[in-house]
């Protein structure tokens, strides 16, 4: 016996709320860049991701920004035969998180002290995580390495955390041997990053009331129980003596 009430889905949200959304996506796909720039600007090991990025950067002569969008658009492709669809949040963060990390390396000189190091390798994993929560809580897409994971997820039945290990093991595998930074740091990464977006996404989470009651609405809907081909309204249960119904 299947329950169904009926629920109507607001086409918009409020202009202030659209708004919100807007600002945050931006403001946390440049701060990931930002991120990125700190903890390799640490120079002691960076994420997985980063560690590839390097590496074709190394064999290619290519800069950071520009390999980070080129990377994002290929893992892009991957989204097509597993049916991952892309949201705005999805392109922009693909465009925008590789020159907002050129930005940081611009700003942030190379060869600083250990100690200097060991400050911008944790400010970078806690900006990121700041970052994530900001991007992802804006509720306009996954970024492709997120889709990718998600959508390998969803079409495997694979739990999660086993489809994002055995991407990012590929990836640093392969970042390594094309000369990639790998260290202490990208363990950091590793370790760190994870319970600091579980905290950040929620915490960032712009709430939105995406589905609304019919009652709302001026029709109030009835659940029905189906069984079979036919559906009946559920009548609604007395009230109690003495109690007016809620």
């Amino acid at each position: 016996m299947e329950l169904d009430c009926i629920m109507l889905r607001r086409p918009t949200d409020p202009a202030p709320v659209l708004v919100r959304r807007f600002v945050q996506l931006f403001t946390g796909l440049f701060l990931y860049g930002i991120g990125i720039a700190l903890v390799v600007r640490g120079e002691l090991g960076v994420a997985p991701w980063d560690v590839l990025t390097q590496g074709i950067a190394k064999q290619t002569g290519l800069n950071f920004g520009l390999i980070t969008v080129i990377t994002s658009g290929i893992v892009l492709l991957l989204w097509i035969p597993i049916r991952q669809k892309p949201g705005f949040g999805t392109v922009m963060n693909a465009l925008l998180v590789g020159p907002a990390a050129d930005v940081g390396l611009w700003l942030i000189p190379q060869g600083l002290d250990l100690w200097v190091r060991i400050v911008l390798l944790a400010a970078g994993i806690v900006v990121i995580a700041i970052a994530t929560g900001l991007y992802i809580g804006a509720h306009l897409g996954p970024g492709p390495r997120d889709g990718l994971m998600t959508g390998l997820h969803r079409v495997t039945g694979w739990r999660i955390w086993i489809v994002r290990t055995g991407i990012e093991l590929v990836v640093l595998a392969v970042g390594w041997m094309l000369g990639g930074n790998v260290g202490i740091g990208t363990i950091a990464f590793a370790l760190l990053i994870g319970p600091l977006c579980g905290y950040t996404i929620p915490f960032f989470a712009i709430r939105r009331s995406g589905r609304m009651p019919a009652d709302r609405v001026g029709a109030r809907a009835k659940p029905t129980v189906r069984t079979g081909t036919v559906e009946a309204p559920i009548p609604a249960p007395s009230a109690a003596p003495g109690r007016a119904p809620a």
